[in-house]
């Protein structure tokens, strides 16, 4: 029997689950770069198309490939330069308005339904927040991989500066943190834009739950 690499193993699994856009999880931080390098090439010999999951779900841009050479630590010329360019792929709502309904918000920040292989075309996807977020304070089970958003709107205050960085943080959050491990939401097509305006009005809406 072939003995496997199980460092190799473990950041293939920890690659494959990131490069799944509509899930937020934290790459294998203690795999090096040449481990990282090597997972790739694993994911991508092995991988097999089934329903709507085809093979761009493995292919990386620069800025992937980026992070991981550098073990999502790249100098901070290189990330401020990488910010730079994913600012420029943000597009924000024509009408200027970010505020959706939070009601729904809430409905699709506790949804993690979509994008695997055997979801249908066209479905509207999840959000899948609890997975890496606490944000009601009524929820008992939620992810510790991103920051609690309670009392996002409160802390930061309802204003319009505050709806528009929320709308482009959940957009394209690489374009504030280079490395993060949060998903493109909006940038590669997992949300669309009414959808990022409920979870903007679940964070900022004053009668949101997470502002209680």
């Amino acid at each position: 029997m072939k003995k496997i690499n199980t460092t190799v193993l473990a950041a293939a699994v920890a690659l494959t689950t990131f490069l799944a856009a509509g899930c937020a999880t934290e790459r294998e931080h203690h795999a090096s770069p040449e481990m990282m390098k090597k997972a790739t090439i694993a994911v991508k010999r092995d991988f097999q198309e089934k329903g709507i999951a085809k093979m761009d779900r493995v292919a990386t841009d620069k800025l992937q490939d980026i992070c991981n050479r550098s073990g999502d630590n790249p100098s901070p010329e290189m990330a401020a330069m990488l910010e730079s360019e994913q600012t420029t792929t943000l597009k924000l709502p024509a009408d200027g308005n970010y505020m959706g309904d939070w009601k729904a918000g809430e409905k699709l920040a506790q949804s993690g339904q979509g994008l695997t292989w055997n979801a249908k075309a066209g479905a509207p996807n999840g959000g899948n927040c609890y997975n890496c977020h606490q944000i009601s304070p009524e929820e008992l089970s939620y992810g510790t991989i991103g920051p609690s958003l309670l009392g996002f709107g409160k802390t930061r205050g309802y204003t319009s500066e505050t709806q528009k960085y929320a709308y482009a943080k959940i957009y394209n959050s690489k374009a504030f943190t280079a490395c993060s491990a949060m998903p493109r939401f909006g940038h590669v097509g997992a949300l669309d834009e009414k959808q990022i305006k409920d979870l903007v009005a679940l964070l900022v809406d004053p009668k949101s739950p997470v502002n209680k």
